[in-house]
């Protein structure tokens, strides 16, 4: 197993994947029309194409033999009315972070973060921060153990539902002692 950049030509394979573990994820708790237009709109290969040639963004991902397992996508900055309630002054949004259920219980999905990190605190951010779905017990738990903390709440639409989710911070600024 390991980490890299995704590279332009991994675009299809990552849409695949994408769909794949969102699909996976979420399946049956959320409404499949919702469901499908979330997809339709997230994980083709010309928005992951996009993505990936768009400076804005980074792709991290979790190769293993020939196969995807796992990405992270990250963007810089986001959206003001989530970075009012935090004060970083150069921000990296986590968009998406998943990892194939065949790697728990691995380390896969905390080497993945890690990579984050540093990428983070390489690229001179001074905190990270994501959205994760208040319904997802285990993602939560899973990001407060690697040094995430609660910031409030905001919304995510897929399809025509709106969702509550937590924000989540973490502030790389703070050192352990």
């Amino acid at each position: 197993m390991r980490i890299r950049p995704a590279l332009p030509a991994d675009a299809r394979a990552l849409a695949v994947l994408g769909e794949r573990l969102w699909r996976e994820t979420y399946a049956g708790l959320i409404p499949a029309s919702n469901l499908e237009l979330h997809l339709a709109k997230t994980f083709g290969p010309d928005r992951q194409a996009a993505e990936l040639a768009d400076p804005a963004y980074r792709a991290l991902v979790i190769e293993e033999g020939d196969a995807l397992l796992g990405y992270t996508l990250l963007r810089a900055g986001g959206p003001t009315e989530e970075r009012a309630s935090f004060h970083f002054v150069n921000p990296l949004e986590v968009v998406r972070f998943y990892v194939d259920a065949s790697l728990h219980g691995r380390g896969a999905a905390q080497a993945l973060m890690t990579a984050v990190l540093n990428h983070a605190t390489s690229e001179g951010h001074d905190g990270v921060w994501l959205q994760v779905w208040e319904q997802n017990p285990r993602a939560i738990r899973f990001y407060a153990k690697a040094g995430f903390a609660d910031a409030g709440e905001a919304t995510f639409r897929v399809g025509g539902q709106v969702d509550r989710d937590r924000l989540l911070v973490h502030d790389l600024m703070i050192r352990p002692l």
